[in-house]
């Protein structure tokens, strides 16, 4: 995996923060990730992308190449943070509420709808992750890091294995880690288990036994049974048809896009 720093600044004259991403460009495809993320920024324009203020290519006092990207500074960091508290310092008491969960959702599936749907040629991410969604200073979700996207082009449809169908089932995955507060990765999971196959066991019945500590609080909820049936539940079964194992069963990102926002204006109007 590709190393970068991030690191917070600020402008002379100016009380806006911002963050700062400097490319370890002695690591093979630091340089092809820091084009990438240019042209990417380039030619995107969505609420819920990272928004770049500039970018820097010159040598650094050791005569050495450098570069570096200048983004919009990031408040309440990365929805990893606020899922996996534990292992990020300074963030132990941080936790998602159902309304947070549900915007933070509708905006993620926001951009990839934009950069599936919307885009000619069409992005994909190719590396979807909460490490990789960060979260501005009211929680609005915005996607980063887009050192591994790709432009699908010419390579689509000549038998590249790269599609719209990996940030599908990138999505799905990351509603159920949000959900449920474990990793894919996560030791657990080993001799044929998954994620999704913890999620699918429970679905729907169960779903309390798995959920977060911070979303089965619902069950004590005087509405559990409506909050259940309302929103988690049919979050789940999107995170569930996201992750199916062949690309042709997962839904389009429009269609999980208008779910979503679906939810989320029921869970407004509640």
């Amino acid at each position: 995996m590709l190393q970068s720093n991030d690191e917070e600044g600020r402008f002379e004259f100016d009380t806006d923060h911002v963050a700062i991403k400097v490319f370890h460009l002695d690591e093979q495809g630091s340089l092809s990730s820091f084009l990438m993320e240019c042209e990417v920024l380039r030619n995107t324009r969505h609420r819920n992308l990272m928004k770049a203020v500039t970018s820097c290519s010159t040598v650094d006092v050791e005569n050495k190449e450098f570069k570096a990207i200048v983004f919009d500074f990031m408040a309440n960091g990365s929805l990893d943070m606020w899922v996996h508290p534990k292992i990020h310092q300074n963030s132990s008491k941080r936790s998602l509420s159902l309304g947070q969960m549900i915007r933070i959702a509708m905006d993620v599936a926001s951009a990839l709808n934009y950069m599936h749907n919307q885009l000619t040629p069409c992005l994909v991410h190719c590396d979807l992750k909460p490490a990789n969604v960060l979260l501005d200073y009211d929680m609005t979700a915005r996607i980063g890091d887009f050192g591994s996207a790709k432009f699908l082009s010419s390579e689509y449809g000549m038998g590249y294995k790269i599609s719209t169908g990996c940030d599908v089932y990138s999505f799905g995955v990351l509603l159920l880690e949000m959900l449920t507060g474990k990793r894919p990765t996560d030791a657990m999971f080993s001799d044929g288990t998954s994620l999704r196959k913890l999620v699918s066991s429970a679905f729907p019945n169960g779903l309390c036994e798995v959920l977060h500590p911070y979303m089965a609080q619902v069950g004590h909820h005087a509405c559990a049974t409506f909050v259940m049936q309302s929103y988690l539940a049919p979050i789940v079964e999107i995170g569930l048809l996201c992750s199916m194992e062949l690309p042709k069963d997962r839904p389009g990102m429009q269609d999980v896009c208008a779910k979503m926002f679906a939810i989320n204006q029921a869970f407004l109007e509640s």
